[in-house]
């Protein structure tokens, strides 16, 4: 029998704990490395301190049993000071055998109909095959996250483009002048005390109250988004990096960093400039203490207007390429000027 016709299959509404197994037997050997995906569901689907996920199972009209999921993650937003009750879409996985339009069609339109009660909105980050799946079920292209980097010790770089003996010497030179270029520009900011840490802490809560939200769609930035998404995420080890002002002590803004062999990932920030962009003064600031650290380079995936991105760019942050977000509203709202995303947004 072919498996092309939709009316073979039927989606159900899943129980994130009722439904573990028949979840994680459908994820095994398609979804990632095997040995993170048990950690990975009991994190993202047990513990959630915004609500339980909203989950769907596909299966054959004649049996229980599950032969593909997707799944909306519960997020909390903002837009002009009204809450926005988010979902993120995750693990649309149906299995090989399975594989066509139709039972990733019932998957996605469950979905919808299932968060149109609860959410506000919907929004995602498809791989290029589920592009054009989203536009079918009638999500449309909002904006784009785009990495950005800036390289900090040159040698590695160099080496792709000049002998080795030659790369060594020379970027020690491009290192130098970079770091006295860098340092010059420090001089002129106020000073910034740094601090680094394991674990997230209430400094973050009366950061994200008094800085500016703008008028983008933003996600809450506070102690109890930070400790869900990073400190109890087996995804994932990450340290934080504290700015303070060195006269008053005043906290002017954090970065949750992941360090992968000699680079260092910004996953989230916020600042006591808020939605209004990252100063530059304290991307200088995370630069001279990733530098003092060791690192080579320094990346930072964002969304957001020109605003938002100045403080990167005045700093010698690039695009390093880029990812769609699409998304779909449940209801009417006041339009957003833009969406401010970072990789915290997604669910690893």
């Amino acid at each position: 029998m072919s498996r092309e016709s939709p009316s073979q299959y039927v989606v159900r509404v899943g129980d994130p704990l009722r439904d573990r197994d028949a979840v994680l037997s459908v994820w095994r050997g398609n979804l990632g490395r095997e040995s993170r995906i048990a950690a990975k569901y009991d994190w993202f689907y047990l513990t959630c301190p915004h609500g339980p996920p909203l989950l769907q199972l596909l299966s054959e009209d004649t049996d229980d049993g599950c032969l593909g999921t997707a799944c909306v993650g519960r997020r909390r937003m903002r837009l002009r000071g009204e809450g926005v009750a988010a979902g993120v879409l995750v693990d649309l996985v149906v299995l090989p055998e399975h594989r066509s339009l139709g039972p990733a069609l019932m998957l996605q339109h469950a979905l919808i109909a299932a968060s149109e009660g609860p959410l506000d909105v919907l929004y995602g980050f498809p791989n290029p095959k589920a592009v054009a799946l989203c536009k079918r079920v009638g999500y449309q292209h909002l904006t784009d996250l785009v990495r950005h980097a800036r390289i900090l010790r040159h040698e590695r770089y160099l080496r792709t483009r000049m002998p080795g003996w030659l790369a060594l010497p020379t970027g020690w030179l491009v290192n130098a002048a970079v770091a006295l270029r860098d340092g010059w520009r420090r001089l002129r900011d106020p000073r910034l005390r740094p601090e680094w840490s394991a674990r997230a802490d209430t400094r973050m809560d009366a950061l994200w109250q008094n800085a500016p939200q703008g008028d983008s769609v933003i996600g809450v930035r506070d102690q109890q988004h930070a400790r869900w998404r990073f400190d109890e995420s087996p995804l994932t080890s990450i340290r934080y990096l504290w700015l303070h002002c060195a006269r008053s002590g005043e906290t002017q803004a954090w970065f949750a960093l992941r360090e992968q062999d000699t680079a260092l990932h910004v996953l989230d920030y916020w600042s006591i400039d808020g939605a209004n962009g990252l100063s530059p003064r304290h991307v200088r600031a995370l630069l001279a203490a990733a530098r003092a650290a060791g690192h080579a380079s320094v990346s930072v995936e964002i969304s957001g207007n020109e605003a938002q991105l100045r403080g990167w760019k005045d700093n010698g942050f690039r695009a390093r390429g880029s990812r769609p977000v699409f998304a779909r509203w449940n209801r009417t709202m006041a339009e957003p000027s833009a969406w401010f995303l970072t990789s915290a947004d997604e669910d690893e």
